[in-house]
């Protein structure tokens, strides 16, 4: 694919953690041709962390067999860190499927490595990471909501919902998004409930 520019930005900013120097070089070439960026290599499990720290990736692609230990509990940590992983393995086996799943990771990438499948796993991977992630912040924000409309409810006698549009009313009016309102108001509650009556 043809550059675009000096200034254009990467389809992804890759790291990659495994300790086979041909296999590293096989992703490092289909990242290129792929538009993306290599944003470092590591190859000991010990390194994933700092790695994805200090490189910001947009997603991990990932060993299973590492010389110091599991690939699978490392692209855990990753995960948690907040990158998606790609699992890179010559294995397919039902127990690491069902740990990778467990561990939260994305997808696969088959060793040895075929270029032309590498694009589509990423692309997969970041949007399935990005959309299970907005999923969560979603459903935190709606909890967040509904306790506070709850609070409203309990001090004002409110039904359900004159305590939701007292919410989105107050939102609108300071133009800001409801859970910043519903949070406002939850630790406005806590603060009050804080204070010693005399």
């Amino acid at each position: 694919m043809a550059s675009e520019g000096p200034n254009r930005s990467p389809r992804w900013r890759v790291a990659i953690l495994d300790d086979h120097e041909r296999s590293r070089a096989a992703l490092r070439a289909a990242i290129w041709a792929a538009s993306g960026e290599v944003v470092g290599e590591a190859v000991r499990c010990a390194d994933a962390v700092a790695l994805v720290r200090r490189g910001t990736p947009d997603v991990a692609v990932c060993a299973v067999g590492l010389p110091d230990g599991d690939g699978v509990e490392v692209a855990r940590q990753l995960i948690e860190t907040g990158c998606p992983v790609v699992l890179f393995t010559s294995h397919t086996r039902q127990d690491l499927v069902d740990r990778a799943r467990s561990a939260g990771v994305m997808s696969y990438l088959l060793k040895p490595l075929r270029a032309a499948e590498l694009a589509p796993v990423l692309d997969l991977a970041v949007a399935r990471f990005s959309e299970t992630r907005d999923l969560r912040r979603s459903l935190e924000e709606r909890k967040i909501i509904e306790r506070a409309k709850g609070r409203l409810m309990a001090r004002y006698q409110l039904s359900e919902d004159d305590a939701f549009r007292r919410l989105r009313r107050a939102a609108m009016d300071s133009r800001r998004p409801m859970v910043d309102i519903a949070k406002a108001l939850l630790v406005s509650e806590s603060v009050a409930s804080d204070v010693p009556t005399h």
